[in-house]
C-alpha cells in the first residue's frame, strides 16, 4: 500500500501564487493570480468560502500568514501596499493598514516562555472589564452600507485582539524593509539596515532572534541568496514589559478603529434632506423680486398671519404641507439616532481609550522597567488630553442636536399651522393653541437662524445654516460654519481671566471652531505619534549578529513564485534552533542543504551546515527484487520542514529513464547527529565552498509515495495536523495528503476531540462550503475533464469520517 492517504484532488481555473495551512484546523488558504483569496477544508478539499479582489483592498496577493491561534488570516497585497487581517470564520475585512512599500514575505509567530511576571499578567489582563461597560455593538443597517465593512459588529473589531499570549506578525519587503506587529496591529519594532530583498522571515519563540533570507545584487550584478541573523535581544529581556505594552496599544488600536466606524455610521444617519431648508430658502432670496429680509419675511407670517405672494409659493409650491411634514420627520429621526450614537458609541469608546492610555503613562512612568522601550509620559499625556478634547466635542454635539430638535419642532409646528391655513385646511385643536412663550421662541429661532450670511454664500453657495448639526460631521478642515453660541457663558468668562487656569494641564482644550471629524483626526494623529517611538527604539536595539552569503540565483528559477522558493526557514522551539532548509541545483543538483543556528546569537554550534545525499533507489527494502534494482539519483524540486524532526519532499528523477516526481517524508535525525566539522571560510559564499560540506545518506525506507500523472512541483505541509498539499508545476492542480496513515485510529480520536474544541466553525464552515460545492458541481466536469481520479474504497471511507468529524 502507498504511504500517505490522498484525500482531495483538484483542478483550479486560475494559478495559484501561495498556500499556507491553518495551525490548527484542518483548513488551508490559497491565493490566485486573480487576487481571489480562498478557503478549502481537507476533506475532498472541499471550498468552505471565497473572497473576491476588491478595488479597496487590492488585487495582487503577495504573501500570507496564519495568526497562532487560526483565527485570523493576514495577506499582503502589492498593487495598494497593504496588509490586511481577515476574519476565518465570516471571510470578513477586520482590519487594514498601509505599509511604506510592498510586502513580499510575513510570518506570524507566538511566544511560547513563560514567566511568573507573564503568568500574573495573563491572570489580570481582563481587569479592564471591571471598570469598563461593555461596547454596544454598531447597527447593523448601518455598517452594512460602509465601504469594505460589509455586516461589521463590534464584537468582531474587538475579537481582533485573540488571546493574551503575544503573537508577532513579521513582515518583510524590498530594500530591507522589516516590521513587527505585535497582535498583527500594533507596530512594536521597525527594523532598518537589513540588505537586500526578503525572501523568507522566521522569528524565534523565545524572541532572542530574527531569521532573514535575502536576495542581494552581488559585486557583478548578480542575484545572492543571503542568510542574516538579527539579536532581537531586547525584546527578549524585556519581555514582560513588551507583552503589557503591546497589548495596551493592540487595544487603543482596536478602540480607535471602533470610533471611526462609529463617527462613520452618524454621518450615515445624517441625511442630505436635512441641507432642503437651506437650500430652498437660497433659491427664494435669489428669485424674490423685493428687498426685504427673509426673516422679515417669516416674521410678519408669525405676527400678522400674511405672507408676500413670494413666500407663499415658496411655502405652498416648493416645500409643500406633505414635504415639510416629511422634512420635520426625517429631521427628528435622524438627529435621535446620531444622538443615541453619539451616547453609547463615541463616549463609551472615548472613555475606554482614556482608560488604557491612562494606563499606559502609568507605565511609563515606572522607567526602570519601560523607559528602554521607548514609552514617553510626555507624549502619551498629549495623547489623552487629545482623547479628551475629543470627547468634549462629542458632548458639544449633543448640545447642538438638543437645542436643533427644540428649535425645529417649535418652528415646524407653527409653520405647519401657517400652511393649513393658506390652503384654508381644517387645522387640528391640539395644533392650533399657541402661548405667547410659543410665539418669542419662534421669533428668537427666526431672528438667529433666518438672517441671510453673504460670506456662508461665497463658501457654501447658499446664504443660510438652519441645519447645524451636519457642520460636524463634515470631514473638512475649515471651520464650523455657525459654531456654538458662548456669549453669556461663565465658565469661560471665568477660564479667560483666569491666570493660573486658562493654561493647565488639567483642562482639555474644546476647540469650538472646528468640526468632530477634525478633532478626530488630530486625536489619531496624536496618538499614532505617540504609538511610534517604541517601534523606533526597539528597531534600533536590534543588530545583525550574523550575515552568510550562500549562493546564487540560478537562471532556471527566474520564472518561478517567490513565495515557493526555497530556501525555508523553521524555529525548533525546543531546541531553540534556527533552521534553513535549501538547495543549490547548480552546484550539487542532488543534495539537499542544511544550515542551523542557535536562537541565541552568542551560542555556537559546532557543525551548523550539512547536505543530504539524495541518491537513492526509493523502493521498498523488503521487497526481494530490491536489490537488482539500480541506484537512481533524484533532485530536490521542494522542501519543507514537517516538525522539527521531519523534512516533507518533492524530488524528481534526475535521469532520462526515470524522470517520475515523488512525495516523501526524510528523517532528520541522522543528519543532526552529524559530528564532522565544517569550517566556514568567512571571505567566500557557501556554493563556492560546497565541497567540504559533511554529507549524509538519505535513509527513506516506505515513506515515499510517487505522484502519478501530476508533474508535482511545491508543497506545503502541517506536521500539527498531519497533512500535506501538493501543488503542480502549473500552479493549478492540487493533491492533498494525510501523511500519517499508521496511526489511522488514533488520529480519528484525536480529530474527533480536536473538532469538538472547534467553537462552532466547523459547523457554520461546513454549511457554507455545502453551499459552495453544489454551485461548483458543475464546473468540475470541465475543470476537470483531462483528469482521471479514482478513489478507493478505503479513500471514501476515511473521507465520511472526516466529514461526519
Amino acid at each position: 500500500m502507498p504511504a500517505f492517504r490522498q484525500v482531495g484532488e483538484k483542478q483550479l481555473p486560475n494559478p495559484v501564487l501561495c498556500m499556507a495551512w491553518s495551525p490548527k484546523r484542518d483548513l488551508i488558504a490559497l491565493a490566485n493570480t486573480t487576487g481571489e483569496l480562498l478557503l478549502h477544508r481537507l476533506a475532498s478539499f472541499q471550498r468552505v468560502w471565497s473572497l473576491p479582489p476588491s478595488e479597496y483592498t487590492g488585487k495582487e496577493i503577495t504573501a500570507l500568514a496564519w495568526r497562532p491561534d487560526g483565527k485570523i488570516l493576514a495577506f499582503s497585497l502589492g498593487d495598494t501596499k497593504q496588509v490586511v487581517l481577515c476574519g476565518v470564520e465570516k471571510a470578513e475585512i477586520l482590519h487594514v493598514f498601509p505599509m511604506q512599500s510592498p510586502v513580499t514575505c510575513m510570518h506570524w509567530m507566538e511566544v511560547v516562555e513563560e514567566s511568573s511576571a507573564l503568568s500574573s499578567f495573563y491572570s489580570s489582563e481582563d481587569e479592564s472589564k471591571l471598570f469598563l461597560p461593555k461596547l454596544p455593538t454598531l447597527p447593523k443597517s448601518y455598517s452594512t452600507t460602509s465601504k469594505i465593512f460589509s455586516e461589521e459588529k463590534s464584537d468582531e473589531i474587538m475579537n481582533l485582539l485573540g488571546e493574551v499570549r503575544l503573537n508577532i506578525l513579521v513582515l518583510g519587503g524590498d530594500a530591507g524593509f522589516v516590521e513587527l506587529y505585535a497582535y498583527g496591529m500594533y507596530k512594536i519594532a521597525t527594523l532598518t539596515g537589513v540588505s537586500g530583498t526578503c525572501r523568507s522571515l522566521s522569528l524565534s519563540s523565545d524572541l532572542k532572534s530574527l531569521s532573514v533570507i535575502t536576495e542581494v545584487r552581488s559585486a557583478d550584478n548578480n542575484p545572492e541568496i543571503c542568510y542574516i541573523q538579527l539579536d532581537t535581544g531586547l525584546l527578549s529581556d524585556c519581555l514582560p514589559e513588551v507583552t503589557r505594552m503591546a497589548r495596551k496599544f493592540t487595544h487603543i488600536s482596536t478602540l480607535l478603529q471602533y470610533l471611526h466606524l462609529s463617527l462613520t455610521c452618524m454621518c450615515e444617519a445624517w441625511e442630505d434632506i436635512l441641507m432642503q431648508m437651506d437650500l430652498r430658502l437660497t433659491k427664494f432670496v435669489q428669485e424674490k423680486n423685493t428687498s426685504t429680509q427673509v426673516q422679515d419675511e417669516f416674521l410678519e407670517l408669525l405676527l400678522w398671519g400674511q405672507s408676500s405672494p413670494e413666500l407663499q409659493a415658496l411655502l405652498m409650491n416648493q416645500l409643500t404641507v406633505k414635504g415639510l411634514k416629511k422634512l420635520g420627520q426625517s429631521i427628528e429621526s435622524s438627529y435621535s439616532s446620531i444622538q443615541k450614537l453619539v451616547i453609547s458609541h463615541l463616549q463609551s469608546g472615548s472613555e475606554a481609550l482614556l482608560y488604557h492610555l491612562s494606563e499606559v503613562k502609568g507605565m511609563s512612568l515606572w522607567k526602570q522597567k519601560f523607559e528602554p522601550l521607548g514609552l514617553d509620559s510626555a507624549a502619551i499625556e498629549g495623547a489623552i488630553t487629545a482623547v479628551g478634547s475629543f470627547s468634549l466635542k462629542a458632548n458639544e454635539l449633543l448640545q447642538v442636536i438638543d437645542k436643533s430638535m427644540k428649535n425645529f419642532k417649535a418652528f415646524f409646528r407653527w409653520l405647519y399651522v401657517a400652511m393649513l391655513r393658506m390652503c384654508e385646511e381644517h387645522v387640528p385643536p391640539e395644533l392650533n393653541k399657541m402661548t405667547q412663550k410659543d410665539i418669542a421662541f419662534v421669533a428668537d429661532f427666526l431672528s438667529e437662524h433666518f438672517s441671510e450670511n453673504e460670506e456662508l454664500f461665497d463658501r457654501k453657495g447658499k446664504y443660510f445654516n438652519v441645519e447645524r448639526v451636519g457642520q460636524y460631521l463634515k470631514d473638512e478642515d475649515e471651520d464650523l460654519v455657525s459654531p456654538p453660541n458662548t456669549k453669556g457663558n461663565q465658565w469661560l468668562k471665568f477660564l479667560q481671566e483666569s491666570t493660573h487656569l486658562k493654561e493647565s494641564p488639567l483642562l482639555f482644550p474644546s476647540y469650538p471652531q472646528k468640526s468632530l471629524h477634525f478633532v478626530k483626526r488630530m486625536m489619531e494623529g496624536v496618538i499614532e505619534q505617540c504609538l511610534q517611538k517604541p517601534a523606533e527604539v526597539i528597531g534600533k536595539s536590534v543588530k545583525q549578529a550574523v550575515f552568510l552569503p550562500l549562493y546564487t540565483v540560478p537562471e532556471s528559477s527566474e520564472n518561478t513564485p517567490r513565495l515557493f522558493e526555497l530556501p525555508s526557514l523553521w524555529n525548533d522551539k525546543k531546541a531553540k534552533m534556527h533552521y534553513v532548509l535549501f538547495c543549490m541545483p547548480e552546484i550539487s543538483p542532488s543534495k539537499l542543504y542544511l544550515l542551523r543556528k542557535g536562537t541565541d546569537p552568542n551560542r555556537q554550534l559546532p557543525n551548523s551546515v550539512m547536505s543530504i545525499d539524495l541518491s537513492h533507489h526509493l523502493d521498498n527494502p523488503d521487497d526481494d527484487n530490491a536489490v537488482a534494482q539500480p541506484n537512481y539519483v533524484y533532485s530536490c524540486l521542494d522542501a519543507r520542514f514537517y516538525d522539527d524532526e521531519m523534512l516533507t519532499v518533492v524530488l524528481q528523477g534526475s535521469e532520462e529513464e526515470n524522470r517520475r516526481r515523488v512525495l516523501a517524508q526524510l528523517p532528520l535525525a541522522s543528519t543532526l547527529s552529524c559530528e564532522t566539522q565544517f569550517n566556514w571560510e568567512p571571505n567566500l559564499r557557501l556554493d563556492q565552498q560546497s565541497g567540504a560540506i559533511p554529507c549524509q545518506e538519505l535513509v527513506l525506507g516506505n515513506q515515499w509515495r510517487e505522484l502519478e500523472s501530476m508533474k508535482a512541483q511545491f508543497v506545503a505541509v502541517n506536521g500539527i495536523r498531519k497533512v500535506a498539499c501538493v501543488l503542480s508545476a502549473n500552479l493549478r492542480h492540487i493533491r492533498v495528503f494525510e501523511m500519517d496513515v499508521e496511526d489511522e485510529d488514533d488520529e480519528g480520536v484525536e480529530s474527533q476531540n480536536a473538532s469538538a474544541d472547534q467553537d462552532g466553525l466547523e459547523a457554520s464552515m461546513t454549511s457554507q462550503g455545502q453551499g459552495e460545492e453544489d454551485v461548483e458541481a458543475g464546473d468540475e466536469a470541465g475543470e476537470q475533464r483531462g483528469a482521471v481520479f479514482q478513489k478507493t474504497e478505503e479513500q471514501l471511507e476515511s473521507e465520511e469520517a472526516l466529514e461526519l468529524s
